[in-house]
């Protein structure tokens, strides 16, 4: 018997299988939605900087062995009714989405799906476009330089120009070191030249395999059918292999450390001599286990969401940087996750008295707690945005679980949060504490935390650009006069095969028999309230969620007060500008806002 589980709270049923042949995971969730979603993810975790994992997204999306077409998801676009069509690479996984509400398109982007990720071409070509080539800087002339291409080569080079990014990139390298995490998965430019063909296969033939593969299908589709063709054209063509892929926990230090990293300056920073970025950061739980994790991204929040919370008024307020730094908050990406908190735009010296508002703000948080009324309204926050039924409800729900599910944590109840509220809410009962005893363990209390400051290097680009060249001439000294004209020869050839049209004819496409003649309308319904004003009511599967939207003329308002709206609806909605007048009934959505709208009728006047 396999576990089937109700969630009521999301209006969804849950199915978990394993298949017995491979060891594939299988997670359906049978929901009525009619924009139905298939995801396949695998766990990829690298240990160098190679790229391997991204470049791999990238090359398995350059032909198939049934559909032998570059960048089939892009030549689907006109072949399907696909609502949805991607692929990520996260630190740990890499995970292949679509979704469509017709079903022969179903059937059609799931075997387009299946087969690049399972049986790609991975032809060398592929691998150079999209990982990393030499070639000379006119491809048709022998006697230019030689330089480094690619497409991932390229990005990345791209992505490293990123102060934030490469901020956070090193948080997590270095409050995570003793795993893939010590690595950039997406890739290092000065690392990404090391990678080869051969280490790309190899990497797909262990991390692509169904037995490191999770399937997710979810909307009101039929699952046998789901099942009956993955394991037709899949499955079946597979035996179960150990991939030895997981994330082993991360050894706890015994006291904290620091480090410093350098990045290029910012030409158009307000204040040149304010560039520099601290952040202290603590390790936190497993992210298996669901209550600590739902806790902790909790009492994150009310550490640093909104105006209102301890480290904005100690750090924002203090007007010693520009804004929080990156990655602020709780990180639930990585298998334990972790809590960073900081200033990003701050002068050099004043990195100690950052590192001070912070201890000194967990000390107050210990001592005076947290407002009972920011809790609840925190926990109907987290309510309304899990019910909140948007078209892409299937997408939101495969990338929620990924990371949980990656480390063999339990999805289905991860989507139970209505469990853990009330578990919460028991807690707290209990112990008044709970949350600033958390506060203790977690931040006071933890020797495994980290301070990371990075400051500005003029000379950091020609730094680079140094070592990119080094690199180079690495590559290219060894060299034989054989192998430079086989790279010549390669550069033409891949010239060619991008110029030539490609024959798309084995697609699966749509045929107007395959769709409904007619869009399924919904008629709202209107009444009117006692003072005549029209109301209309429109049913639809919200999950529980009351929808509400008002709109009033403008029409009477003084002219010379209509310059003073667009401020009006930004500070309407902050509790510390107006005061409580409106909070009192508003504080229990999910959120709400004002915004102008500014439309020409017959009288041409405001509305």
């Amino acid at each position: 018997m396999f576990p089937v589980t109700t969630v009521p709270e999301l209006f969804l049923t849950a199915v978990k299988l394993n298949h017995d042949k491979t060891g594939a995971k299988y997670l359906h969730v049978a929901r009525e939605d009619s924009n139905n979603l298939f995801s396949v993810q695998f766990r990829t975790t690298p240990m160098d900087s190679t790229g391997v994992p991204h470049i791999l997204e990238h090359t398995v999306l350059c032909g198939s062995q049934k559909y032998p077409v570059r960048d089939p998801f892009f030549k689907m676009l006109n072949r399907s009714l696909s609502t949805f069509m991607n692929a990520f690479t996260a630190s740990d996984y890499t995970l292949y989405p679509f979704s469509t509400q017709n079903p022969k398109d179903f059937q059609n982007l799931l075997s387009v799906y299946l087969d690049a990720v399972f049986f790609p071409c991975l032809r060398p070509l592929d691998f150079w476009q999209e990982g990393w080539r030499l070639e000379h800087e006119d491809p048709k002339d022998p006697q230019t330089p030689l330089t480094f291409k690619g497409v991932v080569f390229n990005e990345m080079k791209g992505a490293f120009t990123d102060n934030e990014r490469v901020f956070s990139q090193h948080l997590q390298n270095h409050i995570l070191p003793g795993h893939t995490y010590a690595v950039v998965s997406g890739g290092h430019p000065l690392k990404i030249p090391d990678l080869s063909w051969e280490q790309l296969k190899q990497f797909h033939a262990l991390h692509y395999h169904p037995s490191n593969a999770r399937f997710f299908t979810y909307g009101n589709f039929p699952l046998e059918q789901h099942l009956k063709q993955i394991h037709e054209e899949a499955l079946i063509k597979f035996q179960k292999i150990e991939p030895n892929t997981g994330v082993s926990p991360q050894q706890l230090w015994d006291k904290p450390r620091e480090h410093h990293v350098t990045c290029g300056t910012d030409s158009f920073a307000a204040d040149p001599k304010k560039q520099t970025m601290v952040s202290v950061s603590y390790l936190l739980a497993d992210i298996t286990d669901n209550f600590e994790t739902f806790t902790l991204n909790l009492l994150s929040s009310l550490l640093v969401g909104g105006p209102n919370s301890p480290f904005y008024k100690a750090l924002i307020e203090a007007g010693l940087g520009t804004d929080f730094s990156p990655d602020v908050g709780f990180n639930g990406s990585t298998r334990e996750a972790y809590f960073s908190v900081g200033l990003q735009g701050i002068a050099e010296e004043n990195i100690d008295t950052v590192k001070q508002i912070i201890a000194r703000t967990i000390d107050e948080v210990i001592k005076d707690g947290f407002e009972e009324e920011r809790i609840e309204a925190l926990l109907h926050k987290i309510e309304i945005q899990m019910k909140h039924q948007s078209t892409s409800f299937g997408l939101s729900l495969t990338s929620y679980i990924a990371s949980c599910w990656n480390h063999e944590g339990d999805p289905v109840d991860l989507l139970k949060f209505a469990d853990k509220t009330a578990r919460f809410r028991e807690c707290l009962k209990e112990d008044p504490h709970f949350l600033q005893k958390k506060v203790k363990q977690y931040f006071k209390d933890n020797p495994h935390q980290l301070t990371l400051s990075m400051s500005p290097d003029e000379a950091f680009y020609d730094k680079q650009a140094t070592l990119e060249a080094e690199k180079l001439k690495e590559k290219i000294e060894v060299l034989s006069e054989e192998e430079k004209k086989q790279t010549y020869e390669k550069g033409l050839e891949l010239m060619d095969l991008q110029s030539k049209p490609q024959d798309t004819s084995c697609l699966p496409a749509l045929k107007v028999s395959d769709i409904e003649p007619q869009i399924t309308f919904t008629e709202p319904e209107t009444s009117l309230t006692a003072e005549d004003v029209p109301v209309q009511y429109c049913a639809q599967p919200t999950n529980g969620v009351l929808y509400f939207r008002a709109v009033s003329s403008l029409n009477t308002l003084p002219e010379e007060l209509r310059p003073y709206v667009p401020l009006f609806c930004s500070v309407i909605t902050k509790k510390d500008q107006v005061g409580c007048v409106l909070f009192g009934p508003l504080g229990a959505t999910g959120g709400w806002d004002v915004e102008l709208s500014v439309t020409e009728n017959r009288l041409k006047k405001l509305t």
